[in-house]
């Protein structure tokens, strides 16, 4: 089993992938307040990253943070949100227990609601 970190967003008001939303992926120290940036990137025309988020060798046991950019990217899919948007950032804090399993991390976004889920 190949151990890696992916990720998968669907705009589920537009019924199709997400393209070009910007995320970020973080470490988290759980005893601390301090997160480390991993990775930056957008995702492509299928609304998933072009490489995964972490590949073998890079997935570690700990605790990381998916942050999605979901307002920027409704405000260029959609526009004419009210000001503020309602869903602006959206974190997704979640626990890697082994690091030779491949964790897919989904969301399923609109302007007013998302999901998430373990996926394989």
């Amino acid at each position: 089993m190949v151990g890696q970190l992916t990720t998968h967003v669907l705009d589920t008001a537009q019924g199709s992938p997400a393209v070009g939303m910007a995320l970020e992926l973080w470490a988290v120290d759980r005893k601390s307040p301090i997160k480390t940036l991993l990775k930056q990137t957008k995702t492509n025309e299928q609304g998933r990253t072009h490489i995964p988020l972490l590949e073998e060798g890079e997935l570690e046991v700990g605790t990381y943070e998916l942050v999605f950019f979901v307002g920027d990217y409704f405000q260029r899919a959609i526009g004419n949100l009210p000001e503020p948007v309602f869903l602006d950032q959206v974190p997704i804090q979640f626990g890697v227990s082994n690091r030779h399993s491949h964790y897919h991390v989904p969301l399923l976004v609109s302007p007013w609601s998302y999901a998430t889920y373990r996926g394989s």
